[in-house]
């Protein structure tokens, strides 16, 4: 069953998503499956999602929920884990490492206010897997000044974001965009309406193609 089936047929906690993110998910998410791996979503709610994740990633996987909502703690059951806190508080989410490893998926559902998403994003990225994925959702606010948005709004996620293709590109750029982290650990961005999906990776080696001579 793919994640669109579960959600149409879903009679357990409410999952409120956009429809059109199935598709993402799916593409991003599917070689995750059935793997010992620690998948980390920012933002509760009513659960249904944390259970969605179980069931499409399977047994293996641990599932861990953070909410700034205490009542969100009774979405807990075997092989998921609520903890309640800021997802803009390095203290906080450095004890969610220490407690549960590092994660190979981070999934920002949570506030979706700028100040959040940057904070979130910059300590969470260096520390997740070195071939995890960073999937932030509802964009769409980025637009929005009551969010900290904007369309011209410089630290707008979305703003952000567009700036560190040219990080990704720095080994092409003949010096004018200095390496670092994001551009030695990165090893692709994909944007879509609302989400962006980061994968962790390194390229050892970049080299133009040749035909070879028989």
């Amino acid at each position: 069953m793919n994640l669109w089936q579960d959600f149409k047929t879903n009679d357990q906690k409410l999952i409120h998503k956009w429809v059109h993110y199935f598709p993402i998910y799916e593409r991003h998410l599917a070689p995750f499956r059935n793997r010992t791996i620690t998948v980390l979503e920012i933002g509760v709610f009513k659960g249904g999602s944390l259970q969605m994740w179980q069931r499409f990633l399977g047994p293996m996987a641990t599932i861990v929920g953070i909410d700034i909502n205490p009542e969100c703690k009774q979405h807990e059951e075997p092989g998921i884990h609520v903890r309640i806190g800021d997802q803009s508080d390095p203290q906080f989410l450095q004890s969610l490492i220490d407690e549960f490893g590092t994660f190979d998926i981070v999934i920002d559902d949570g506030s979706h206010r700028m100040q959040h998403l940057l904070r979130s994003f910059e300590f969470l990225y260096p520390r997740i897997a070195k071939n995890g994925l960073y999937i932030a959702e509802d964009l769409h606010t980025c637009y929005w000044p009551e969010y900290g948005g904007g369309l011209d709004q410089p630290d707008s996620f979305v703003n952000v974001s567009k700036s560190l293709v040219d990080k990704l590109n720095a080994d092409h750029s003949r010096g004018q965009v200095p390496q670092d982290f994001f551009a030695r650990h990165t090893f692709g961005i994909s944007f879509y309406d609302s989400v962006i999906v980061f994968e962790r990776g390194t390229i050892p080696f970049k080299a133009a193609p040749t035909i070879g001579r028989g």
